[in-house]
């Protein structure tokens, strides 16, 4: 993953400062499915020009421009037929054949769509909500409770131990092995997460525990990237997120995350540094 920044070419807005629509950048969704065109392994993004149909979207959300061009996230109202080489794809499939900015942008649409779909009644005296005109807000006219987009901040650490790093194997089908994550609970530091998460999946405590990095994953995660050491105590897994865990050297890797990941950057990371201190790179 890049580190260069999407604001780099990207200005957020809640309201069009009328931009021609017919120029516009459509993320259309059907669940955690986008819409695009697809040629030779390569995808793109459509302009509303370009998609001959007249889409009446069960909800539709103004994003702000991209590249000089308008954006909008929108869900798509029913079984429509689109154009020949349009196709709807999982989203985190799309990292590796999407333009960088226009993948990071479709994570944020279809982050909002959720956020849409999901607070349209007042969660306290369910009244039907309202946009506010200046943020990307919703409030309650009768009570006047306000939500904002919602995000789960989920913690994701490498522990190393020496040159070793532990990895472990989640309760899912496959082979894959990863770092330890969780989410945040209430009334936590972003630190006391990460030790609470590994004491409860692996039984071991953690020491000098420090930042990483970070990386938004659709439909509403916020994974943030931490390195700890090992402090004490044997690695015993809860038998319920975890089904294996253990110390792995550069020598006897397991299955990886894939590249896109924010866990294999960590693992990434983890192989250079070591690989450096042998002088082998």
């Amino acid at each position: 993953m890049s580190n260069g920044s999407l604001y780099q070419r990207y200005v957020p807005a809640v309201r069009s400062s009328g931009e021609p629509d017919e120029q516009a950048y459509l993320f259309v969704f059907r669940g955690n499915m986008l819409l695009i065109y697809l040629e030779e392994g390569k995808a793109s993004i459509h302009c509303a020009k370009d998609i001959e149909l007249d889409i009446t979207p069960i909800r539709k959300q103004y994003l702000g421009i991209l590249m000089g061009k308008a954006c909008y996230a929108m869900e798509d109202a029913a079984d429509l037929e689109y154009p020949e080489g349009m196709v709807f794809r999982e989203l985190l499939s799309l990292y590796d054949v999407l333009e960088e900015d226009i993948y990071a942008l479709a994570g944020r649409a279809r982050q909002i769509l959720l956020w849409d779909q999901t607070h349209q009644y007042c969660g306290r005296c369910g009244t039907r909500t309202e946009n506010l005109a200046a943020e990307r807000a919703k409030v309650c006219p009768r009570c006047g409770l306000t939500r904002y987009t919602h995000i789960s901040p989920v913690v994701i650490t490498g522990v190393l131990k020496g040159d070793k790093i532990l990895l472990a194997h989640p309760k899912y089908p496959g082979k894959m092995y990863s770092v330890i994550a969780g989410f945040v609970e209430p009334g936590e530091t972003l630190e006391e997460a990460v030790q609470r998460e590994i004491l409860e999946e692996v039984g071991i405590k953690v020491k000098n525990i420090r930042y990483f990095g970070s990386q938004p994953w659709p439909p509403d995660r916020l994974m943030i990237g931490f390195i700890a050491e090992y402090d004490s105590g044997e690695v015993t897994v809860d038998g319920e997120e975890i089904t294996d865990a253990g110390w792995f050297d550069l020598h006897n890797l397991p299955e990886l995350p894939p590249k896109m990941s924010i866990a294999r950057q960590i693992i990434d990371w983890y192989i250079e540094n070591h690989l450096a201190q042998l002088g082998q790179i």
